[in-house]
């Protein structure tokens, strides 16, 4: 009896250690989740702050000022939108995985010479930023061009599977709506069973007294009752002779 007891004591403890690890684990994840959600809110607003900076420079700031900003803004504009656009196909379309990669490398790329960019900002010289807005601007236009081709894939990828969707369906709802315009069919073949087997039993009833064939008239009953009776009356040749 002890050693049950013991049992059942070891197992109690290894579930309630087993119930404290589960919640522990448990509350890690569910920590780390609601970390990394304000960690991207945070990184989408103040990527928001700075874009409306951007945006401002670009009509406050003339020259190469203005022209840097502008240059940032327009990278940052299509990195973020073809990340956008390729998340949110990815749920319906796992083919696009392969772009995302593609489109991590480019935002590296572009984290890179936004990093340039914000450094050339500060510069005091204006003859290096000049000598310098070429160059750079080049690699924005490769990397800007890059990442518009894949969202513009994407899309296009997208349409196309809506429209041959699209297509099926309505092809369905036609075939759908032709056999629900077909009534009449049915219900004439319905009345024709119906009335062949009305038929068949009225073919089929036996005769009795109640059918013509197998009917005695009431004439025919009366004299056979008249005769039978005559017959009844009618001596027999033996009560004579005796």
């Amino acid at each position: 009896m002890f050693d049950a007891l013991n049992v059942v004591g070891v197992l109690l403890a290894l579930f309630c250690v087993a119930t404290v690890t589960l919640v522990l684990v448990g509350a890690v994840k569910v920590t780390r989740a609601v970390v990394r959600k304000v960690e991207r809110t945070e990184a989408q607003a103040r990527r928001a702050v700075e874009n409306a900076a951007l945006k401002a420079k670009t009509f406050t700031k003339p020259g190469a000022q203005g022209e840097l900003a502008a240059i940032r803004l327009h990278l940052r504009t299509a990195l973020t939108g073809t990340r956008e656009v390729l998340e949110n196909g990815l749920a319906s379309d796992r083919q696009l995985t392969e772009a995302l990669t593609l489109l991590a490398r480019l935002d590296t790329h572009g984290a890179e010479l936004d990093g340039e960019l914000r450094m050339l900002e500060r510069e005091p010289d204006q003859a290096r930023v000049t000598a310098k807005l070429g160059e750079l601007r080049e690699r924005a236009d490769r990397i800007t061009h890059s990442a518009e081709s894949l969202r513009w894939a994407a899309q296009d990828r997208m349409q196309r599977f809506a429209a041959d969707e699209l297509g099926r369906l309505s092809e369905e709802c036609e075939n759908e709506a032709g056999a629900l315009r077909h009534w009449d069919a049915p219900a004439a073949g319905a009345a024709g069973t119906a009335g062949a087997g009305a038929g068949a039993g009225r073919g089929g009833a036996r005769p009795g007294l109640g059918s013509g064939a197998g009917r005695v008239g009431a004439e025919d009953l009366l004299g056979l009752g008249e005769r039978f009776t005559q017959r009844l009356r009618k001596p027999s040749p033996g009560s004579s002779a005796g």
